[in-house]
């Protein structure tokens, strides 16, 4: 009789708690979510054509209207002006740090410390101004707290003069 149990048991183990261990099965989706339904082979063959031919893209320099055909609309007349903004904006912490990584380790470095330098300055500059603010609202309660003791204290003497 123990032997059939410890074997119920082993196997159980096997069959359900270990599989579970080795392979452990995700949670179910909750209830409002929609499964999709699976794709075609036709439609993953155009899914794969259509990255493929974005990924190739991607590697050109100049991206062109053919990735990003809305930021080539109506080039008659919005070209200059958008050449002229974007000559006078200075260039982002991303453009940065993207020119920089092109260029090594070497200059990735210095571009780094700049990125961190700024946020080490903004964070101080935040804090400061906390502490500051902070010190000014505990003046302020303060003074209500002695501008509301002080009438008490006059009243109380008053009354012992009086008597």
């Amino acid at each position: 009789m123990k032997l059939k149990v410890v074997y119920r048991k082993v196997s159980d183990y096997i069959r359900y708690d270990l599989k579970e261990i080795v392979l452990p099965s995700s949670l179910p989706d909750p209830p409002h979510v929609v499964k999709r339904r699976k794709l075609t082979w036709h439609e993953r063959f155009l899914v794969l054509k259509e990255a493929s031919r974005l990924y190739g893209a991607s590697w050109v320099r100049d991206i062109g209207p053919e990735l990003r055909p809305n930021d080539y609309k109506k080039q008659g007349d919005a070209e200059p002006k958008k050449q002229a903004i974007e000559t006078e904006k200075e260039p982002s912490v991303l453009e940065d740090l993207a020119v920089a990584a092109r260029g090594g380790m070497e200059t990735l470095r210095p571009a780094l410390q700049r990125v961190y330098m700024t946020r080490a300055s903004n964070y101080k500059d935040a804090l400061a101004s906390f502490i500051k603010g902070y010190h000014e609202g505990v003046q302020q309660v303060m003074q209500s707290k002695q501008e509301s003791q002080v009438p008490k204290d006059h009243e109380s003497d008053n009354s012992k003069k009086t008597t």
